[in-house]
Formats: C-alpha cells, sequence, structure tokens
C-alpha cells in the first residue's frame, strides 16, 4: 500500500513537500513516480525516480521546480515542490512500477497511493 501526504493549500511562489510511504511490501526496487489529476482533467505525469535514485524523469512543466527523491530504508518517496503556480493545482498521486523502468506512463503503475490535494491559490 501507498499512503500520500504533505498536501495543502498555499499561495502561488510557495512550496510543499509530499510524501508517499510504502507498506505492506518491499518497494525498494521499484520505480516510483508522482502524478496529478485536476478537475475535469486526465491524470497526467509529474516526475519519476529509479530504485537507486540514480535517474529522474520530469514533466516539462515541472522542471526545475520540483525535485523527487527516495529513500528506500524508510519505504518512502517524496517530492519538494517549490515555486508552486495555480496551475500546479490538483490531487497528486504516488505510483509504483514494479518492473524498475523509468516511465511517464500512467498504466505501467501497478500501486497507486490514495492521493493529497494540492491547492495554490493566486
Amino acid at each position: 500500500q501507498l499512503q500520500a501526504s504533505g498536501g495543502g493549500l498555499v499561495q502561488a511562489g510557495g512550496s510543499l513537500r509530499l510524501s508517499c510511504a510504502a507498506s505492506g511490501r518491499t518497494f525498494s526496487s521499484y520505480a516510483m513516480g508522482w502524478f496529478r489529476q485536476a478537475p475535469g482533467k486526465e491524470r497526467e505525469f509529474v516526475a519519476t525516480i529509479s530504485w537507486s535514485s540514480g535517474r529522474t524523469v520530469y514533466a516539462d512543466s515541472v522542471k526545475g521546480r520540483f525535485t523527487i527523491s527516495r529513500d528506500n530504508a524508510k519505504n518512502t518517496v517524496y517530492l519538494r515542490m517549490n515555486s508552486l503556480k495555480p496551475e500546479d493545482t490538483a490531487v497528486y498521486y504516488c505510483g509504483a512500477e514494479t518492473s524498475g523502468l523509468l516511465t511517464v506512463t500512467t498504466k505501467r503503475y501497478a500501486y497507486w497511493g490514495q492521493g493529497t490535494q494540492v491547492t495554490v491559490s493566486s
């Protein structure tokens, strides 16, 4: 199971750090990703990180502002979000890709957390 937390209401230009804690199995060999879904829109890719933290991929819309990281000892993946914009408002989900491949494709992720709401006011 994956449990996302850390969302909230923040003003534009502010920062938040999301956490995704895994339990019930060891996720250290999985690639992990963050996605987001705004009202009326499809879930979209935000960032992904390899099991060893050696590789990361970001959506163009968040590159340079968001940083994904993980602590395998804690079975936790993080998303640090800086310089937040109103268009970042969405429910953020973490997912686990069990083959270990970095992918931006939602369907490749076998496990999902419940989501945490991020709201950025202008």
